[in-house]
């Protein structure tokens, strides 16, 4: 795996406030867990970027040394990893990612 495949990772999460890579798009993911991840993200009703890991292989596994986390869907919020499904779904559960995400409800996201 390259360098540059990091450091172009490293730029998407950076050019986007909440971003997240995920396997399919937004209006058709291609598993449940980035189904449920697309959903939690809706109802909270703050824009954000994805990122299709299945259209770049090279994308799929430097997600995962990236972020030293093995499984997607990954969630960024300013920078930050935030988590996969299981904890985004936790986090939504308990109100967490309603006031991490709150700052951003007013559209001002960049996207992708």
């Amino acid at each position: 795996m390259s360098d540059s495949i990091q450091d172009q990772i490293a730029e998407i999460i950076k050019s986007n406030d909440v971003l997240l890579f995920m396997k399919g798009t937004p209006q058709m993911p291609q598993c449940g867990f980035s189904q449920r991840v697309c959903a939690i993200l809706n109802e909270q009703q703050v824009p954000f970027a994805a990122i299709n890991v299945l259209l770049d292989p090279e994308v799929r596994e430097g997600i995962k040394v990236f972020s030293d986390w093995p499984t997607i869907p990954q969630l960024y919020v300013k920078g930050e990893f935030v988590g996969g499904c299981d904890i985004i779904t936790e986090m939504h559960e308990d109100g967490e990612l309603a006031t991490l995400l709150a700052p951003l409800q007013s559209g001002d996201s960049a996207t992708a």
